[in-house]
C-alpha cells in the first residue's frame, strides 16, 4: 500500500508541474541542431526498400515457397531496417553529454525539466511524419512476411481437404487387389484392410480396418447403433494421434485377458472396436472414426455413408469441424 501511495503522489506532482507551467513558455533543454534533409531522405528510402523486400518475400512465397529467393528477400528487409536505424542513430538523433551533480533533494522544477526533456522531439527529425510512415510500413510488411510461412502448417481456409473422404453410401469395400469383401470372408480373431471400390487408395480417408466381433460383445454408443453389419465393424486405419497406420490387432486367448483391441505400432495407441473405437491406452486424443457398413443381397460389404468423425491426427481443423456427409 505504501508503494501505491508513493506512485500516486509522484503522478500527482508530475501532473501539477505540467499544468503549472505552459509548454510554450519553456526553453529548450537540448540545443537545437541543424537539419539534415539528406540523412532523413536516406532513412526514408531505406525503410521503403525494407518494405519492398518484405512484400517481395510474400509474393515469392505465394509463387514458389521452396526457392532460394525467399532467404534473400527477408535478409535484405532486415538489412535495410538495420541500415535505417544506424543512419538515424548516427545522423538524426541529437547527442549531448551533460555532467551535473545530483541535488540533495528532488524539487518540482527538476521534475518539470525531466518531463520536458522526454517530451521534446529530436531537432533532427524535421520530417517526422515521413519517417514514421516509413517505419510503420516497414514494420507491417515485415510482420506479414514473418507470418506468411505459417500457412505452410496446413490448409488455413480450405479445410475440406482434411474432412472429405471417398466413402459414400453404396460404395463397396474391396481388398488391395480390388476384390470385393464379402461378409463371409471376415472371421473372428483376425483383422482385414479394405478400400473404397473405384477410389484412390492413397487418400487419407480410404483405408479401413475390418474386424468381426460376437454381437453380444458390441457396446456401441447410441449414436453408432446400426454402424456394424452383423458384428462386423469398420474403422479408419489412420491413427488419430500422429497419422500412422493401425497394423496390429490384439486378440486375447484367455477369458481373463484384456478384450480385443486395435493397436497403432508407432506410439501404441490402443482402441476398443467394441465400443466405437474409443481410446483404451496411449497418446491418441479421440476415438477412431467408424464407418457405417451393411451387407447387400449378394453378401458384399458396402458403406452406408461417411465416417462419424474426421479422419487423421487431431490437429485444430479436425477438432473444430465434422466430417463431410
Amino acid at each position: 500500500m505504501r508503494r501505491i501511495r508513493d506512485l500516486l503522489v509522484s503522478g500527482a506532482v508530475l501532473l501539477l508541474g505540467r499544468l503549472a507551467r505552459p509548454r510554450e513558455s519553456r526553453g529548450r533543454i537540448v540545443a537545437e541542431a541543424p537539419a539534415n534533409p539528406r540523412a532523413e531522405l536516406v532513412v526514408a528510402a531505406l525503410l521503403g526498400a525494407a518494405s519492398a523486400c518484405a512484400a517481395g518475400f510474400i509474393v515469392v512465397y505465394a509463387l514458389d515457397p521452396r526457392t532460394r529467393w525467399l532467404g534473400l528477400a527477408i535478409g535484405l528487409a532486415f538489412a535495410f531496417i538495420a541500415a535505417a536505424l544506424l543512419v538515424s542513430g548516427h545522423e538524426l538523433v541529437v547527442v549531448e553529454e551533460l555532467e551535473e551533480d545530483y541535488p540533495a533533494q528532488e524539487h518540482l522544477v527538476d521534475q518539470q525539466r525531466v518531463e520536458q526533456l522526454l517530451e521534446e522531439p529530436s531537432a533532427q527529425l524535421t520530417r517526422r511524419r515521413l519517417l514514421k510512415l516509413g517505419l510503420a510500413g516497414a514494420g507491417s510488411t515485415l510482420g506479414l512476411a514473418l507470418l506468411t510461412p505459417v500457412l505452410s502448417l496446413g490448409q488455413f481456409l480450405e479445410t475440406n481437404v482434411y474432412l472429405g473422404t471417398p466413402w459414400r453410401r453404396g460404395r463397396r469395400l474391396v481388398d488391395e487387389n480390388g476384390r470385393p469383401w464379402r461378409a463371409g470372408d471376415i472371421a473372428e480373431r483376425d483383422f482385414y484392410t479394405a478400400f473404397p471400390e473405384g477410389a484412390n487408395d492413397e487418400e487419407l480417408g480410404s483405408p479401413l480396418i475390418l474386424v468381426r466381433l460376437p454381437k453380444g460383445d458390441l457396446r456401441l454408443p447410441p449414436k453408432l447403433r446400426g454402424y456394424d453389419a452383423g458384428g462386423i465393424v469398420a474403422y479408419s486405419k489412420i491413427c488419430t494421434h500422429a497419422g500412422c497406420a493401425i497394423a496390429m490387432y490384439r486378440t486375447p486367448l484367455f477369458h481373463d485377458a484384456p478384450r480385443p483391441a486395435l493397436v497403432c505400432p508407432c506410439h501404441y495407441s490402443t482402441f476398443d472396436p467394441a465400443t466405437g473405437g474409443t481410446v483404451l491406452f496411449g497418446p491418441a486424443g479421440r476415438p477412431l472414426p467408424m464407418l457405417p457398413i451393411e451387407i447387400d443381397a449378394r453378401g458384399d460389404l458396402r458403406a452406408k455413408g461417411n465416417f462419424d468423425g474426421p479422419v487423421g491426427p487431431a490437429w485444430w481443423g479436425v477438432r473444430l469441424w465434422k466430417a463431410n456427409p
